[in-house]
């Protein structure tokens, strides 16, 4: 379980860190920075009832979550068209420009061996010492 925590945490740093191109702004929120981590503390003090006792806190921990969560899907579609316009020009850049057909050059006469021609051939048996002892 605390395995799960820490990823979730140093994954929610990562995605908080994360450039968002200004193509992808996530749309603005009326919250602070003490205003979140108001809300957050509220919510580790009291995790049952909360919405109902604090409503503003959590209206702002909601607005929080719906802004991080923007943020995420926005840096994530950045990286993978990064990601994709790199590979892509990478394999563009090493694709021939002309096809060349491809002419086979090997001689008529390979791959013509039968099953009787590699089979090996016959070789009696060789006496034992003990039959040729007895003679």
């Amino acid at each position: 379980m605390g395995f799960l925590v820490r990823t979730a945490f140093w994954l929610s740093v990562v995605v908080v860190l994360l450039p968002t191109p200004g193509s992808m702004k996530a749309p603005e929120t009326k919250f602070g920075a003490t205003e979140a981590v108001g809300a957050a503390a509220a919510a580790v003090t009291d995790m049952r009832g909360f919405c109902t006792r604090q409503p503003e806190a959590c209206e702002v921990g909601s607005n929080a979550l719906t802004a991080f969560g923007y943020k995420a899907q926005a840096s994530a579609k950045w990286l993978y068209e990064f990601l994709t316009e790199k590979m892509g020009s990478d394999q563009t850049a090493a694709a021939p420009a002309k096809q060349v057909p491809v002419v086979d050059t090997a001689p008529p006469s390979q791959h013509t061996l039968t099953p009787a021609d590699t089979a090996p051939a016959w070789r009696a048996p060789q006496p034992t010492k003990q039959a040729s002892a007895a003679k």
